[in-house]
């Protein structure tokens, strides 16, 4: 810049750019002052930004008016700090340091809790307080050339300076804003995406390996997990192995399998941090009504807890469970649409997500054993009055929900038996106390009425609950079964109904196209007389919203909780579809992780943020996460690792709403044994108990070691990160 001339415009200037000026002794030509952006003295070398060169520095002071003779304006600029924000209100015993807050530089709150909390870091304090430099990689095609590591050392040892007077991050937010443009300007953004750049960021800028070689993963064949997890593991630090590596990183145990050909692929894959989902994001409530097909029972809702990212399967076992299924039973699943089956869930791999919370299901419970089978769906119809008041103009249209029973194929089906069945199907839902029918019950009347037929029998669907024939015996001879002739309906091949009310000896020809017989069963208010069908004129709703979120929002969830949930089995997204070697197909396998390795700085994000139909939700669920003994030994798939206990030391908080919300955190530091609240500059004394609360946002946990020996967050202790690289 020798053109002094030029305009700051013309010389291309940008807001929060450097300037390095030497102050050069006219006679000498020697550099005889400087200051830094901060006020401190540094080698003759003035350091200030472009946008402050006649305005306030960090301090507040004019650095051209100021400027003592040896460049240091540390003491006026502690003073006028003083006088513009106040006392931070910390008291502490002597001169703490840790207690440097940051300037708002204009929502950059989200930022500075995140750098609060890796500054507190004790392994990144004595790092970055150390000789650093020797490990930066300016060659990393991956990295920033180390500048984003020169950027976060350099305010680190700012933040671990002796005073509280604070700190403005400006010249680190325009590396940031450099290497990470979607980190620039003044808009909010979330800590967490912050936090995870930084650390990849930092681990590239701090890569010990300079030549990363070339390594192909073997597949486990059958070796044993112990010896495949840490060959995984030291190919990983042949290619990664810095700061970062040894600190925060772990390693997962993952589990494909696949769907069709049972092929199962095990990997061990490195993290830096876990995302726990919270426990409405990750389960759903659903709601079916089971039905019986051989009258045993009255039809009843069943509500379950399913994987909300889960399969049909997985709801099928949760009702199985929930409606008591005996070994022999079966349920078969269908989608109820305008009172008709809309569709049968028979395939297992259906994803639940398909299935909308207003939708309705039902449950009919079948026999399992079933070979060469048809389903008769019995449709219930009501009368409707049309034009006029004559019986020709009534109308029948669907209502209920239609009932299902299977009908074996190789037998010989006639309309006596399926009137035997209807008849047993509603047997439930029979009036008791009948006056025009009163040789009729749940069990089958002895007693013909002029209402009545009779049928013998000729099929074995005619099985009670107790799997006895419903026909009388009297020493192995067959006698006739009484039944409610019933104003039913059959729809043929042709589409052409048949009535069942006469001929009850004659064969019913089934469709050979047609998996389902319809059925339908007009119910005429004398009928209705018969027949309590309220059973089968409300089905509930999937999911009904009120209820269950009350009760979510008074029982509180905990961290553990969240973590089963992270590693419970659950299929693959459809956009994640997985190769198979197998099938050469891709597949949605079903995957599983476990935890194997652990690290010594556990950051732990929970997942508060979710998208839906393009708009971005917060979950203001309270999580009742361990500040102290927070065991994971039994969360370890490694059974020989040792006891795995953390502690919380840091953690960042998120108040209020998207795009509207305020960032801060918790801090505890470990020589005093005392939290502390940092609010950007803002520093001030908290109680251990109101570390808890609903705006937890990421977690910070430091393995507990046998050695008791004292721990600080930022002075060298005799407990030491064991580094994977020795």
């Amino acid at each position: 810049m020798n053109d002094m001339e030029k305009t700051l415009d013309g010389a291309n200037m940008q807001m929060d750019q450097d300037i390095l000026v030497e102050v050069i002794n006219g006679n000498s030509g020697r550099c005889v002052g400087s200051v830094q952006e901060n006020g401190s003295a540094d080698n003759g070398i003035l350091v200030v930004a472009a946008s402050q060169s006649s305005s306030l520095t960090a301090g507040g002071l004019y650095a051209n008016k100021y400027l003592s003779r040896n460049g240091n304006l540390e003491s006026l600029q502690n003073t006028n700090v003083e006088k513009a924000y106040g006392s931070s209100g910390v008291i502490t015993r002597g001169s703490s340091c840790g207690l440097t807050g940051l300037l708002n530089l204009g929502n950059t709150c989200f930022m500075n809790s995140a750098i609060q909390c890796l500054v507190h870091t004790p392994e990144f304090a004595r790092y970055f307080r150390d000789n650093y430099h020797q490990e930066i990689n300016r060659q990393n095609p991956l990295g920033m050339v180390g500048e984003l590591a020169l950027a976060f050392g350099e305010l680190l040892r700012k933040l671990w300076a002796p005073g509280r007077t604070p700190v403005v991050p400006r010249s680190f937010k325009a590396k940031l804003a450099r290497f990470a443009p979607q980190f620039s300007g003044c808009s909010q953004h979330d800590s967490q995406e912050l936090l995870a750049f930084l650390l990849d960021g930092l681990h590239e800028d701090l890569n010990r390996v300079k030549h990363k070689p070339y390594i192909k993963s073997r597949d486990a064949d059958g070796r044993p997990d112990e010896e495949v997890a840490d060959e995984y593991w030291a190919n990983h630090i042949a290619r990664n192995d810095s700061i970062i590596v040894d600190v925060c990183q772990g390693q997962y145990k993952s589990t494909l399998v696949c769907p069709v050909c049972n092929k199962v692929s095990v990997t061990f894959d490195p993290f830096m941090y876990l995302s726990l989902p919270l426990q409405s994001t990750i389960t759903r409530s659903m709601t079916a009504t089971v039905f019986t097909c051989d009258g045993s029972a009255l039809p009843a809702a069943c509500t379950v807890s399913v994987p909300k990212q889960g399969r049909c399967r997985d709801l099928i076992q949760a009702l199985s469970n929930a409606c008591s299924l005996q070994l022999n039973e079966k349920l078969l699943l269908a989608e109820i649409r305008g009172h008709l089956i809309y569709r049968f869930l028979e395939d297992p791999l259906i994803l639940l997500s398909s299935i909308k919370d207003d939708d309705h299901l039902a449950a009919y419970k079948i026999p399992k054993d079933l070979k060469k089978t048809k389903f008769l769906q019995l449709i219930h119809r009501r009368g409707e009055q049309g034009a006029g008041n004559s019986q020709s103009n009534m109308g029948w249209k669907p209502y209920g929900t239609p009932l299902v029973s299977p009908i074996s194929c190789d037998d010989t089906i006639t309309r006596g038996d399926i009137q035997l069945m209807v008849n047993k199907m509603l047997s439930p839902m029979l009036r008791k106390n009948n006056a025009e029918y009163p040789g009729i019950n749940c069990s089958y009347a002895p007693v013909a009425t002029s209402n009545q037929s009779h049928v013998t029998r000729s099929t074995e669907f005619c099985a009670n609950s107790d799997g006895a024939d419903a026909r009388q015996s009297d020493g192995g001879s067959l006698k006739p079964v009484t039944f409610q002739r019933l104003p039913l309906q059959l729809v043929d091949e042709n589409n052409a109904c048949v009535d069942l009310t006469v001929g009850e000896d004659m064969v019913v020809k089934l469709s050979s196209s047609s998996m389902s017989i319809l059925v339908f069963a007009d119910w005429s208010q004398k009928f209705l007389g018969t027949y309590d069908t309220s059973h089968l004129e409300t089905l509930p709703e999937v999911c009904k919203y009120g209820h269950v979120s009350k009760k979510a929002r008074t029982e509180p969830l905990s961290l553990y909780t969240c973590l089963e949930a992270f590693l419970r089995e659950e299929p693959l997204v459809p956009e994640d579809m997985w190769y198979c070697p197998e099938c050469k197909e891709r597949r949605q396998a079903s995957k599983k992780l476990d935890l194997w390795r652990l690290p010594e700085v556990l950051v732990i994000h929970l997942k508060r943020f979710y998208y839906s139909r393009s708009i971005k939700h917060k979950l203001d669920t309270f999580v009742n996460f361990p500040i102290h003994d927070f065991d994971l030994t039994n969360y370890i798939a490694n059974k020989n690792s040792p006891c795995q206990i953390y502690e919380l030391y840091a953690l960042t908080n998120h108040y209020g709403s998207m795009g509207s919300g305020h960032y801060t955190a918790h801090i505890k530091l470990l020589d005093e044994n005392r939290w502390y609240n940092f609010d950007d500059n803002h520093i001030s004394v908290i109680n251990e108990e109101d570390v808890k609360s609903a705006a937890a946002y990421v977690l910070f946990y430091r393995r507990v070691h046998s050695d008791k020996s004292s721990v600080s967050n930022g002075a060298y202790c005799t407990v030491e990160c064991q580094n994977s690289h020795n």
